[in-house]
C-alpha cells in the first residue's frame, strides 16, 4: 500500500536550507517511505505515539505515520546534533 508523502511547513524549510549534494542524498531516502514507511533501521522514538526516525548519513528525518488517512508526514530533517531538540 503506497502512503501520500507531506512535509510538515518546518520540515520543508529545514530541508530547503541544507546544501544541494546533501539534498540528493536525502531525497530518495524520503521518497521511499511512502512505499515502506517502517524501513530496515527505523526506530520509533520514546515518548510519541507515532513518531519514527531514519538515518541517512549524519542526518535524521523524524516524521509521523497516520495509518487512518494514509499519509507519512515528515516532521524534521535535520543533522544528527540538532534533530532532536524541537521534540522534547
Amino acid at each position: 500500500m503506497t502512503l501520500k508523502l507531506e512535509f510538515a511547513r518546518q520540515a520543508n524549510r529545514e530541508f530547503d536550507r541544507l546544501a544541494v549534494s546533501i539534498q540528493r542524498r536525502l531525497r530518495p531516502r524520503i521518497d521511499q517511505l511512502s512505499e515502506d514507511p517502517l524501513p530496515s533501521g527505523a526506530l520509533k522514538l520514546s515518548g510519541h505515539e507515532s513518531y519514527y526516525r531514519i538515518r541517512v548519513g549524519d542526518y535524521r528525518v523524524i516524521y509521523e505515520i497516520d495509518h487512518e488517512q494514509g499519509i507519512v508526514i515528515v516532521v524534521s530533517v535535520q543533522h544528527r546534533s540538532r534533530a532532536y531538540r524541537r521534540l522534547r
